[in-house]
């Protein structure tokens, strides 16, 4: 894993649109089946879209009929960082870029039981995806 990015609020703002801005940085979530959540044979890898960091794999990715991208799994071990999150009177857990700390969403343990068995629930505006990666 490349080194910790550090930006100020600002230089964040520059560099992203208002919506990645809300979501990545201000942990807010995008409304459901507004992005890009369906799933194609396409080989490629969602980057983050505040640091670039390759997060999730296009093979991993599948139908969970809840409105934004699933992953079964991260790209690599490493690459997401999990964070217990109490807001909206649940408890979840968090994932955020291990690299700038992007908020991304929310992994749950209703995934694919053939494979990991979790559902990385991620916003669409906090990727990026690069195609035949």
């Amino acid at each position: 894993m490349r080194s910790k990015i550090e930006k100020s609020d600002a230089e964040w703002r520059e560099k992203l649109t208002p919506e990645q801005y809300r979501v990545a940085r201000e942990k807010g979530t995008e409304p459901p089946f507004t992005g890009d959540y369906q799933v194609t044979d396409e080989h490629g890898i969602y980057h983050c879209v505040c640091c670039n960091a390759p997060l999730f794999e296009n093979e991993h990715k599948f139908n969970a009929s809840c409105g934004w991208p699933s992953f079964d799994r991260p790209f690599t071990p490493g690459c997401v960082a999990e964070h217990t999150d109490t807001s909206h009177g649940m408890q979840r857990t968090e994932v955020t870029c291990a690299r700038c700390d992007a908020h991304l969403g929310h992994v749950f343990p209703d995934g694919p039981p053939e494979t990991t068995g979790l559902r990385y629930c991620i916003n669409s505006v906090a990727v990026q995806f690069h195609a035949g990666e």
